[in-house]
């Protein structure tokens, strides 16, 4: 039987590429959304791909302005799965102006929630959410801790949560959701922790290293990500939550001094100490014991292996990376 269209809102994202070349190499006919138009294909994973181009379609519709168009073509071609990765993230950013994160992140994304819970050939939608929405935590948590966010970009991700929580009992809506711990990759945008640092230890810029670096967090690779979202989408339990995780965690500052290392740089050559950014939260653990029990998931990237094949990205591309924006630029 031919594998089942599976939709990807935010396709443009690194998550949603990434998810994308996945759902691809799966065979799946996969239809994409993003706000924006497709960026330059170094961070487009799926294109990186020899084959499957065909089954691929994208259309640029924004949640907050062409709700309609978007909808439309889901009636059009019914996708079995619906993989939401769209939202405003940055958090520091998230503190300048707001209501952009609560306009994107909750009402718009109810709005397509109420459109959504109304068609009939929806058999899983998977929600991506955050860890954020958890705050900071001491020791490994499950998927049941208590929502305690920080910053308006988790609590705008909070919220979200809670209003398809509603839906469940109300609509009997089928959604999932997954919290996955930070992602990485070949492919991720310049302005993550990862590829800045290797792309400004290539250039000789000075990479800032907020609050020295001593935020705790677990890196775990895209791929091994993308892998977690299909299984939940397919085998996931309607309503659980699944975090997505490595069992290992690194500080910030640590995981730099590991990527020096590997491009044979002095740490201090590259980094320079800033404040703590404003409602950083110090420490996150997800216990990811939940999925790889009962969906049989397993991690296969470790972090040195992400890290060689992220600096092979950074290398092979460097002439384009070097001349595009290393800097978040808000949209609203």
């Amino acid at each position: 039987m031919h594998p089942e269209i599976i939709a990807v809102i935010g396709s443009n994202s690194f998550s949603g590429a990434t998810f994308v070349r996945y759902l691809l190499d799966k065979d799946h006919d996969v239809l994409g959304f993003s706000r924006s138009k497709e960026p330059e294909d170094v961070f487009l994973p799926y294109k990186w791909l020899d084959k499957g181009q065909d089954r691929f379609r994208f259309e640029q519709a924004n949640l907050n302005h062409d709700l309609e168009k978007l909808i439309e073509i889901l009636v059009e071609e019914k996708p079995n799965y619906i993989v939401n990765f769209s939202a405003l993230g940055m958090v520091a950013q998230s503190w300048e102006k707001p209501e952009d994160w609560y306009q994107t992140n909750v009402v718009a994304q109810v709005k397509f929630h109420d459109q959504l819970r109304k068609l009939n050939f929806i058999k899983k939608y998977v929600h991506v959410t955050t860890p954020e929405v958890y705050g900071s935590t001491d020791g490994w948590i499950s998927e049941s801790f208590n929502f305690n966010p920080n910053t308006p970009y988790a609590v705008s991700r909070a919220a979200c949560d809670l209003h398809l929580k509603s839906f469940i009992g109300a609509y009997n809506f089928p959604v999932v959701f997954t919290r996955a711990a930070n992602v990485y990759g070949p492919g991720q945008q310049l302005y993550r922790i990862i590829p800045r640092a290797i792309l400004y230890a290539r250039l000789g810029k000075k990479l800032s290293l907020h609050g020295g670096g001593l935020s705790d967090r677990s890196f775990v690779n895209m791929d091994d990500v993308s892998d977690a979202t299909y299984h939940i989408a397919m085998n996931g339990i309607v309503g659980d939550t699944y975090h997505i995780s490595t069992k290992e965690t690194t500080s910030i500052r640590d995981l730099v001094i590991k990527i020096c290392k590997s491009i044979d740089i002095n740490f201090y050559d590259l980094v320079e100490e800033s404040e703590e950014r404003l409602g950083k939260d110090q420490s996150y653990k997800l216990d990811s014991g939940k999925i790889r029990k009962e969906l049989g998931w397993q991690d296969s990237i470790d972090l040195e292996e992400g890290i060689a094949s992220t600096i092979e990205w950074v290398d092979s591309n460097l002439d384009t990376l070097k001349n595009l924006p290393h800097e978040y630029i808000h949209k609203a």
